[in-house]
Formats: C-alpha cells, sequence, structure tokens
C-alpha cells in the first residue's frame, strides 16, 4: 500500500505525532475528540512525515543536508551559514507531482468545505520532535498566514520545509539533543479565523510563573496572534480561578491586567506580504480585548483542554471578528512546571542590592547576574559575550542561539506567554519584559554609565557593583567584565 501524503484533522490523533508532528496531532486530536465538549478548532488538513522524505529524496539532498550539518558540528562552518545553504537547498526544490496535487486537491476541498469562493488559510510548520513533555520547540519553524490559492499555497509549503533549518531551530536541537536528520516536518494547512479584525492570544491551564495549578492565565492582543507569541508587544493578562468555573453563578476572574497592546498584525492586500503590522488605536490600547465572558468561556477550554490530555497545556486561541466566535488554534504540553519537583527549592542569598535602575514583568521565579549586553539585532548576536546579561527590546525565537549563552534576558516588550519567554523558562534562563528596560539608560553610540552588573530578579534590575563607563556600538558590549 502506498504511502498517504495528506491526512484531514478528522482523521488524526495523537498516535499519529510519527506522521505529522505534534502541532497537527493535537489539532486533530481537540478536533475529534473535544468538539462535542464545545471546543472549536478551525477545519484542515495536514501533509505526513513520507511526504517530508519523499521531497528530500527526490531533489537528492539528503546527502548534502548532512554534509553541511557534519561540517557544522565539527566546527567547520558557521551556524548562519549552514542554516542559509540548506535553507536554500530546499526553496530550489520542487515537489514531486503526485505530493502537490495531493496538496492542491486538500486545499480545493478545504475550499468547497468553506462554502467561500476565496479561501484564505495558515500554513504552519509540525515538527515529529515536536511539542514533546520536555521540549516545546515553540516558534522554532515558520507560519505563513492568509495564503490564498493554490500557488500561494505551494509556495509557502516549501517555506515551511526550509524553515525546519532556520538557525534557531537548527541551535534549539542542537541544545536538546535531537538528530537533525531524523526529525521530519508535517505542514498543516488550516482555515483562517479572521482574528485580524478580532483578537487573539495564548493560554495557559497553569500559572506559569509559579506552577500554582488551579489557574489559568490568558494573554489576549488585537489582530492576529503572532504579536503575541512572537513578544513584539505587552498583552493583557487574565488569571482565572479554575475549581470555581462549574459553580453556577460564579465569575472566578482573580486578575485582570491591562496591556499597552500598542501595535497589531493583520492581512495585507496586494504585493508579497500577506501581513503587515500597524499601530493600534488609542480605544484599543486603553480597552480590554476580552470580555467576561469569553474569559469565563477560554478557561472553560482550558480546562477541558487539560484533562483529556492529563497535563498542563500551553495553548493559542482566535476570536473571529466577523462572527465573535472563539478557536482554539494550537494546544501543546507546558514543559517548565509541570516538569518541576514540587519538593524541590533553590535559595538565593544576596550579598546586597541597590537602586533599581528598571523593572518589568516578572517571568519565572530565578535570578541571575552577569554585564548588561545589549544588542539591538539578530545580526549582531555574534557579538554577545557568554554569561552577560541579554538587553534588547525583543526576543523572537531567533535569538534562541544565544538565549542557552546568556545568564538573563531584559527587553522592552513581551509576555510571559511568547513563545521567546517559554523557550527561555525550558532553557533555564530567567527573562525580565515590560517597560522602561535597560536599552534607555544605555544608549549605542556614545559613552553612557551602566552597572558592572546587574541582576535580574522576579522581573526587575537591580545595580550590584559601582558603575564602569562602557560604549555601546554595532552591538558590541564593551566595558571591563563583572569582579
Amino acid at each position: 500500500m502506498s504511502e498517504r501524503h495528506v491526512m484531514w484533522f478528522d482523521e488524526i490523533g495523537m498516535a499519529d505525532v510519527p506522521q505529522v508532528g505534534g502541532k497537527n496531532a493535537s489539532l486533530g486530536e481537540m478536533t475529534r475528540s473535544l468538539k462535542s465538549r464545545g471546543v472549536r478548532v478551525p477545519d484542515g488538513f495536514a501533509t505526513t512525515s513520507s511526504a517530508y522524505r519523499a521531497f528530500i529524496e527526490a531533489n537528492n539532498i539528503g546527502s548534502v543536508i548532512r554534509a553541511r550539518i557534519l561540517e557544522y558540528q565539527a566546527g567547520e562552518t558557521s551556524l548562519r551559514s549552514t542554516g542559509s545553504v540548506i535553507r536554500e537547498l530546499f526553496l530550489d526544490s520542487d515537489f514531486p507531482e503526485d505530493i502537490a496535487e495531493a496538496i492542491r486537491g486538500s486545499y480545493r476541498q478545504l475550499v468547497e468545505r468553506s462554502g467561500l469562493e476565496r479561501l484564505a488559510v495558515a500554513v504552519r510548520s509540525s515538527a515529529t520532535a515536536e511539542d514533546l513533555p520536555d521540549a516545546s520547540f515553540a516558534g522554532q519553524q515558520e507560519t505563513f498566514l492568509n495564503i490564498t490559492g493554490e500557488r500561494e499555497l505551494m509556495d509557502a509549503c516549501r517555506r515551511c520545509y526550509a524553515s525546519l533549518f532556520t538557525d534557531r531551530a537548527i541551535s534549539y536541537r542542537e541544545i536538546k539533543g535531537f538528530d537533525h536528520l531524523e526529525v521530519a516536518l508535517s505542514i498543516g494547512v488550516q482555515r483562517m479565523v479572521r482574528s485580524d479584525v478580532g483578537a487573539s492570544g495564548v493560554m495557559f491551564s497553569i500559572d506559569t510563573d509559579s506552577g500554582f495549578p488551579r489557574a489559568a492565565v490568558i494573554s489576549a492582543a488585537w489582530g492576529l496572534g503572532e504579536t503575541v507569541v512572537q513578544g513584539s508587544i505587552n498583552p493583557d493578562k487574565y488569571i482565572v480561578f479554575k475549581p470555581l468555573l462549574a459553580e453556577e453563578g460564579r465569575f472566578p476572574i482573580i486578575e485582570k491586567t491591562l496591556g499597552s497592546k500598542a501595535r497589531k498584525m493583520i492581512y495585507s492586500q496586494g504585493g508579497y506580504a500577506r501581513t503587515r503590522t500597524v499601530d493600534t488605536s488609542a480605544v484599543e490600547r486603553r480597552s480590554f480585548v476580552l470580555q467576561d465572558a469569553e474569559i469565563l468561556n477560554l478557561a472553560r477550554w482550558a480546562v477541558v483542554v487539560e484533562e483529556h490530555y492529563g497535563r498542563p497545556m500551553d495553548m493559542e486561541w482566535a476570536r473571529d471578528g466577523e462572527t465573535g466566535e472563539l478557536f482554539m488554534v494550537q494546544a501543546r504540553p507546558e514543559t517548565v512546571q509541570a516538569l518541576k519537583s514540587a519538593t524541590r527549592f533553590t535559595i538565593h542569598h544576596l550579598r546586597g542590592t541597590g537602586k533599581v535602575l528598571a523593572s518589568g514583568a516578572a517571568i519565572g521565579d530565578s535570578i541571575a547576574q552577569g554585564t548588561a549586553c545589549v544588542i539591538r539585532d539578530t545580526k549582531d548576536i555574534a557579538n554577545f559575550r557568554d554569561g552577560a546579561i541579554l538587553v534588547t527590546e525583543m526576543t523572537d525565537p531567533d535569538w534562541v542561539p544565544v538565549m542557552k549563552r546568556a545568564a538573563g534576558i531584559v527587553t522592552d516588550h513581551g509576555g510571559p506567554t511568547s513563545h521567546a519567554a517559554i523557550v527561555s523558562r525550558e532553557l533555564g534562563v530567567p527573562p525580565s519584559s515590560g517597560p522602561a528596560t535597560a536599552p534607555a539608560p544605555c544608549p549605542r553610540g556614545r559613552p553612557s554609565r551602566c552597572p558592572a552588573r546587574k541582576e535580574t530578579r522576579a522581573g526587575s534590575m537591580r545595580e550590584r557593583w559601582p558603575l564602569t563607563p562602557r560604549k555601546w556600538t554595532s552591538g558590541r558590549c564593551r566595558g571591563h567584565a563583572p569582579p
């Protein structure tokens, strides 16, 4: 019997991770098992791991990928060069006709099932070593939104395959000990929810900082969810006490925090870019994204999903701005608090305190110290010094290659549910995010006085040692190392 190249979500369950990866298997599991409990998942299909391997074999690129990876592991080539060369191999290759027709035919069926003349889809990457209990792979591969038509779809699928070898994905697999050549990629093609004119966000069925299991934590922002998962904005945050959700007449929302939500991602009409980021209105910035009833509905879904999977979960949701309906667009195991020992504590002894230089949202419960290293752009990460505190505007998953080398991370933007925050906690690197963090007092290109040593504690930056003059130029960290 020939290998299947495409499977519909309603045919897929968690037993199919080797064929469709963790992300797509979970979408199928929720589609099949949780619809009766009110959880809505947008319709879609997934390509299989056999299609990925057939693509590599048909284009004869497997041996070149192997050679490049071995050269990188031997220290003969850089991460950037290795990733770039391998991605070009995929982008210059063609889908075998049987696989291409399976994808195009399934897309035509999806359009018919939607009842629309023109259907926009999200094209998501789902690796076979992904969404595991101890490795989230959050944001390591690419997602392409607002894709319409067969030509755009096939191009997005090719770019999905190439994204298995982004610099951040290669680095993450190295850190986690996964074999690059054993991992395969499945592509999820899912009907878009019109959250571009609505809202979206992330939800955990556990408090990600304290590990408190009876709270659901929800982040929300206007527009498409990429701004939340990329950590490029400060979203609204809601905390719900789960045990009271089942009681009639109870409204167990125990915390609502208004985020600045300065930007939102929407559809782009015309041109190569399918989405664009714009400023939010004053009304949007000062308004909560979710109504109380929606907060409670999402929290109930968090309980349903957690009960079904039998473990704390990390989920992404979207609200259609045209219909007002809520949807679940992703669910994976929470990878940090769920694996911690309930009886293990770490005690830190502080030798001194000082003036608070900047403060932000607490992400995690650890503490760190080191020389501040201000880097504005990922192109300058080669200038990062091991053991320093990474200070930047925001960290998306492209920063993974330096995250493990950092003692701590401080950013201007982002929330505790962003992909970068998830990966930071997973790697044991304490992050802090929010307004008024260290890039402001440490401008690039002119001398300034910055602390020679800092600590990140519960989301704040505190001076520990005397100030040392230093200059910040082109992402380089100059000055004396901490004593």
